[in-house]
């Protein structure tokens, strides 16, 4: 999706100044905040409670397992679009409730959520658990990771949630 397209640090951009560093960053949040929204629109009237609280990933975890029966028979954009979306809701119910500065992980070519900094460092990679998700089924419940992290920030415990 060209949404997330943006996301991408440039080599010209992780050797800018700090100013424009924090453009980039103000940018990735916005890009964000618009996905999420975009999932919450979308849904809501399906899935009701999506209100970016951490109960509300429960419904999120719903709203996957209908989408396993129709994800194989999705066009490779159809697959990224709706995983994008539900990762950006995923990350903003991160963000919203525990705080956080986006970033890009090269490693895995998608955005990649940093909490605690500078007193210590919990990333999630939520992209990566919403495509496993839909590819695994139950097995990569949103619910039962997201309390990983929610865990790690609790005990200020550095790791990242994969």
């Amino acid at each position: 999706m060209a949404l997330f397209d943006r996301f991408k640090k440039s080599k010209k951009i992780e050797k800018a100044a700090t100013s424009q560093h924090s453009e980039q960053l103000d940018e990735y949040k916005r890009d964000m905040i618009t996905s999420a929204n975009l999932c919450v629109s979308q849904n809501s009237n399906r899935f009701a409670g999506l209100d970016y609280s951490v109960k509300s990933l429960e419904q999120v975890d719903n709203l996957l397992e209908e989408a396993i029966d129709f994800y194989d028979e999705m066009d490779e954009k159809q697959k990224q679009s709706l995983i994008n979306s539900v990762g950006a809701y995923v990350f903003e119910v991160a963000r919203k409730n525990f705080g956080g500065r986006y970033f890009w992980y090269d490693h895995l070519n998608q955005p990649i959520l940093v909490t605690g900094q500078p007193e210590f460092e919990v990333s999630i990679l939520a992209f990566e658990k919403v495509k496993g998700r839909l590819e695994n089924g139950k097995e990569d419940n949103i619910p039962f990771y997201f309390a990983g992290y929610v865990e790690r920030v609790h005990l200020k415990k550095s790791g990242m949630i994969v």
